[in-house]
């Protein structure tokens, strides 16, 4: 059932945490629908951050952007905002969610002890795409982040995490 709530006026890019929340549900239950496994890595995780409807826009510097929420055991405990640019030949637009798999408390930790959590700086993600047929022993050898980007095809492949940036919203 479709919900509407009305906030009153809100800054364009803000959004608000049951906002968020709405976003992040679809976006799981997108990512279990079109990630085979997805059930187990979700299991076993230790967190999970879901950036839903991450927006990917450029022409020659590119920049990519979204707000979302880190689940630990099915609850949202933190809204997070991700930003990255890029500079290169692209152009065009894209939108994705992406899920973000913690596989270990450590990685976990660090991420929500840091004011600006950098991927490639503070930890590395290991991007998952559909030629990907492991399983979570397989993912939890590659490194303690998994990401997962999923578009309108299902799986995307060619995302990069380096130099993507999270903050925390809010207090």
């Amino acid at each position: 059932p479709n919900v509407v709530a009305w906030l009153g006026p809100q800054p364009a890019q803000a959004k608000s945490e049951k906002e968020i929340d709405a976003s992040v549900d679809v976006a799981l239950e997108r990512f279990k629908k079109d990630v085979k496994g997805a059930d187990d890595y979700l299991k076993g995780a230790k967190g999970v951050l879901v950036m839903p409807n991450v927006k990917k826009a450029g022409f020659v510097v590119g920049a990519q952007w979204g707000e979302g929420a880190l689940r630990v055991g099915n609850k949202s405990v933190g809204y997070y905002k991700m930003d990255a640019g890029s500079v290169g030949f692209q152009a065009g637009y894209q939108e994705a969610n992406i899920v973000f798999l913690f596989l270990t408390q450590d990685a976990l930790n660090s991420f929500r002890a840091s004011k600006g959590w950098t991927a490639g700086i503070e930890g590395g993600i290991t991007v998952v795409d559909a030629s990907f047929g492991g399983t979570l022993d397989t993912l939890k050898a590659k490194d303690s982040i998994v990401a997962f980007v999923i578009g309108k095809e299902g799986l995307m492949a060619g995302w990069s995490a380096k130099g993507t940036k999270f903050t925390k919203l809010g207090k």
